[in-house]
């Protein structure tokens, strides 16, 4: 059996080494972990722009939100989320990777189609109201399942079975209003359209939601993700 040698001088300092960038390594990703998720936005404006860097540092494949872990104990005592999401239940679309977000700084309400009924109302309301959060991002996306298949039961004038008119009686208008326009892609075109009625439709939704507004606590933009290349538009 071979015995192993004792390590020599250059081999402790190597090892040192090692150990000195591993710790350098982890102490750079938990100031940026720190930093993502420091104090409170001061602003809407600052909420909003808080998503539009993380979304780039996801583009660039430089996200700092890797371990879910840390900050678990304090999660448990309660939540403080920055942001509330309505997107759609796609599941290639998951705002917390999007948008390079911890556990806990995101309130994600998702439905197929990314509209705003009563129920997504309410938790919204419930966001601002108690929670806090400082804006509203409805966020559509490339190659939608529901808006297409709502610009297709609108061509062939049938409803889809099921429970599947619900979503495409919700869609609709956005298909209706860029119709005309003819546009090249009318899947995404209706896409857009669709986030930004519905953003819209946050902005003005009495009593709680306009009344934030109109003071100034929190903002409502609409996206458009795409898919492929990973980056949100801001419509």
């Amino acid at each position: 059996m071979c015995e192993k040698s004792p390590p020599t001088s250059m081999d402790r300092r190597n090892l040192f080494k090692g150990g000195l960038a591993l710790a350098l390594a982890g102490a750079t990703v938990s100031q940026a972990r720190a930093q993502t998720a420091a104090a409170a936005p001061a602003s809407p404006q600052e909420a909003l722009q808080r998503l539009i860097d993380g979304n780039a540092r996801y583009v660039a494949n430089a996200t700092v939100n890797g371990d879910h872990s840390a900050d678990r104990i304090a999660r448990s005592q309660g939540q403080s989320p920055f942001a509330g999401i309505v997107t759609c239940s796609d599941s290639r679309v998951v705002p917390e990777l999007i948008f390079d977000q911890g556990p806990g700084d995101l309130f994600v309400v998702r439905v197929a189609g990314n509209f705003i009924n009563d129920d997504g109302l309410a938790s919204l309301e419930y966001a601002v109201a108690v929670l806090g959060i400082q804006t509203i991002m409805v966020l559509g996306h490339s190659a939608c399942g529901a808006v297409d298949a709502t610009i297709k039961s609108i061509q062939d004038a049938e409803l889809p079975p099921g429970h599947l008119p619900h979503l495409v009686n919700a869609i609709r208008p956005a298909v209706y209003d860029v119709m005309p326009e003819k546009p090249a892609d009318l899947l995404a075109a209706a896409t857009r359209r669709n986030a930004t009625l519905n953003a819209g439709f946050a902005a003005g939704a009495g009593p709680i939601l306009a009344e934030a507004h109109a003071a100034g606590k929190i903002g409502t933009a609409a996206g458009f993700y795409d898919i492929a290349t990973g980056s949100v538009t801001v419509l």
